[in-house]
């Protein structure tokens, strides 16, 4: 009877084993887990402020950058001569235009330039011409003041403006002010597209940038406690708060945060941030899911441990089959494509040779159509009104419009024999001649276009010759393609106008800007046949021959978007008598 009550226990044994091993294998997992859960949560987090501080740096770097930058603008603009003299003798037209050209070349968000009684006499923004801001503190500080003098402006909208006034002055005397308007906005909309909240505070502790623009004007613990959950603040600061987060830093709206606090070395400003927890936690939790599927992998290979071999078989089996019939497939699409592309191949061999045949009878074609198209306009207009001069028995007048039909017969023989001889590039028929006559004479060629369009013509041409050496002929050509250009531009806008900008010194150059919707593709602007026209109204070929001319006479032309809209053509010659300035 002792032996039958001992045979019972090796069974028992071999039961509860499997049973001891699985709650040790647990009671494991767990202890694992939470150590990892814990160490993982420190470390990830101790990494995020490390990264906070790195960013907030570089946050602090644009910021001193940028005022850094614009404070030096006032130092020179006061000594420009153009601003001082426009100040002197009143014009404020003269002033505006050099104005408008500083703003693009230094990159500035607005200049304005004051009289000695505060009335704005020329501004990049028109509509603050006529404001009088004697009163204002960077007008007065800026008359009092020997520098350059710093203020923080709060617009009725709430955001705040950043300026750098100092006064111009002549030989002792005060002429007005010059007052320089910093982009610090454009930083802030970089801040608010991270998932940070960030504000800047000045010397009196007050918001004067923040992603959240409720914060403006607020002190830091007036903001934060005017910030409510759900908001647009919340999605880059809400926290899942657990047991196994650290001690947060700050809480806004109840929600834990980091909080990192930088001073900026100007005034007193301090950068302020907070860090959502987040990222830490999905880190960890996803960490943490890694090991829960290990020690699931673990059971599920202790569970089928008995069947592996035979699952392992059939699963080597099933992949290697799967494999062989995915090469047949590759194997049969890739001899497919192979005839394919051989066809293919066959027939683009033909159609490119077709096509080299055309190409040139094409080209040629076209440019003589192009280029004859303009004058043979002009003659039809002088012809008409030649007709109307003879009806009213004015004869002189309509001889003065035959002559002009046989400037144009002439103009068209000497494009024909440029058109002939364009291959040879050949500059034996360079002369001397002024840039400002090419420039009447392609007005004038234009006076038909321009009397049936309403359109702006501003033209600013030196007061001394601006000589080259070159083709005048090829040059007007090249100016009234451009011409043609901006008004069949402008041709939607509401007030149509061209801008003919002339200047001469070590090179000669020829702006013609306009106010229409700009150029889409900068790449393909001088490639033969590329056009935006409709059909019918133009063939892609003028910038390209003008290109050509350009080069051709020495120079370059170049396109361009305006700041303000609209594009920019630029002709850019060598002046006749650099070589002799350039001496003296």
């Amino acid at each position: 009877m002792n032996a039958a009550r001992d045979l019972p226990m090796p069974r028992q044994g071999r039961s509860w084993w499997p049973r001891i091993a699985l709650a040790l294998f647990c009671l494991a997992a767990v202890a694992i887990i939470w150590v990892s859960n814990q160490v993982l949560t420190q470390r990830y987090t101790e990494t995020l402020k490390n990264r906070a501080e790195v960013r907030y740096t570089i946050y602090v770097g644009q910021l001193v950058s940028e005022l850094q930058r614009n404070s030096i603008v006032p130092q020179l603009l006061v000594r420009d001569p153009e601003l001082i003299e426009a100040l002197r003798t009143g014009d404020n037209n003269a002033a505006g235009l050099r104005l408008r050209m500083l703003v693009e070349e230094m990159g500035a968000s607005s200049f304005m330039l004051y009289d000695r009684d505060g009335r704005v006499v020329a501004s990049t923004e028109p509509g603050h011409l006529g404001e009088v801001h004697g009163r204002d503190p960077y007008f007065e500080d800026a008359v009092a003041s020997d520098g350059t003098v710093f203020t923080t402006l709060r617009r009725p909208t709430g955001e705040y403006a950043f300026l750098y006034s100092r006064h111009v002055e002549d030989a002792g005397e005060i002429l007005g002010v010059i007052s320089v308007e910093v982009d610090l906005a454009r930083l802030e909309r970089s801040w608010a597209g991270t998932q940070d909240a960030v504000m800047v505070t000045d010397g009196n502790g007050t918001i004067v940038l923040a992603t959240e623009p409720r914060w403006r004007g607020m002190a830091e613990e007036a903001a934060l406690e005017a910030t409510s959950v759900p908001s647009s603040v919340d999605r880059a600061l809400r926290v899942t708060q657990d047991l196994a987060m650290v001690q947060p830093d700050a809480y806004v709206s109840g929600e834990a945060v980091l909080r990192r606090e930088l001073s900026i070395p100007f005034q007193g400003w301090h950068l302020v941030g907070f860090t959502a927890h987040a990222s830490v936690r999905e880190k960890v939790n996803g960490f943490l899911a890694l090991e829960i599927m290990g020690f699931a992998i673990l059971l599920a290979l202790a569970f089928f441990m008995s069947s592996r071999k035979t699952a392992s078989r059939l699963v080597t089996t099933q992949r290697e089959s799967a494999e062989l019939r995915q090469l047949n497939a590759r194997l049969q699409r890739e001899i497919a494509e192979r005839e394919r592309m051989e066809k293919t191949l066959q027939v683009a061999e033909q159609t490119l040779a077709q096509s080299s045949k055309l190409a040139v009878l094409g080209e040629m074609s076209a440019a003589v159509s192009h280029e004859l198209n303009q004058p043979l306009a002009a003659m039809k207009t002088y012809l008409a009104g030649a007709r109307l001069l003879i009806q009213r028995k004015r004869p002189e007048e309509a001889l003065a419009s035959f002559q002009r039909i046989d400037d144009l017969i002439d103009r068209m023989g000497t494009i024909t024999r440029q058109l002939k001889s364009y291959a040879r590039k050949g500059s034996e028929a360079f002369e001397p001649f002024d840039v400002r006559d090419a420039v009447s004479t392609a007005l004038a060629m234009m006076e038909p276009q321009l009397k049936t369009r309403r359109v702006a013509i501003t033209r600013t041409v030196p007061d001394r010759p601006a000589l080259v050496l070159g083709d005048r002929l090829r040059l007007e050509q090249v100016i009234i393609n451009l011409l043609r250009n901006a008004l069949d531009a402008t041709r939607g806008a509401r007030e149509p106008a061209v801008d003919i900008i002339l200047a001469s010194g070590q090179t000669v150059s020829l702006t013609v800007r306009d106010n229409g919707p700009g150029i889409e593709d900068l790449d393909a602007l001088f490639e033969p046949f590329y056009t935006t026209k409709q059909p019918g109204e133009g063939v892609g070929l003028g910038l390209a021959i003008s290109s050509g001319i350009v080069n051709d006479l020495g120079g370059r032309l170049t396109a361009r978007n305006g700041a303000d809209g609209g594009a920019v053509f630029e002709v850019v010659l060598p002046a006749l008598d650099a070589p002799a300035a350039a001496a003296e």
